[in-house]
C-alpha cells in the first residue's frame, strides 16, 4: 500500500470503495473526464488506479477491490 493512502480517512476510503464500480463504468464508457479530479488522485494513492500510457485504468489491487464489493452485494 502507497504511504500516501494512509493519509485518506476511514470514511473517505469507504466513499471510494462504495462509488468504485460506478468508476470503473465511467472507464470502460470511455468517461474518465467525469471523475472527479480528487477522486482520481484518491485512488491512485490507494494504487487502485494507475496512469498507463495516458489513460487511466485499474490495477490488479483495484480489479481484486472490485471483486470484494461485488461479492458484498450478493
Amino acid at each position: 500500500m502507497s504511504p500516501f493512502s494512509r493519509s485518506l480517512s476511514a470514511p473517505r476510503r469507504e466513499a471510494l470503495r462504495s462509488s468504485l464500480l460506478d468508476t470503473v463504468n465511467l472507464l470502460k464508457k470511455r468517461r474518465a473526464a467525469d471523475i472527479a479530479p480528487s477522486d482520481i488522485d484518491d485512488y491512485i494513492s490507494l494504487e487502485w488506479f494507475e496512469w498507463n500510457g495516458g489513460s487511466l485504468r485499474l490495477t490488479d489491487v483495484g480489479q481484486n477491490v472490485c471483486k470484494q464489493v461485488t461479492a458484498g452485494l450478493s
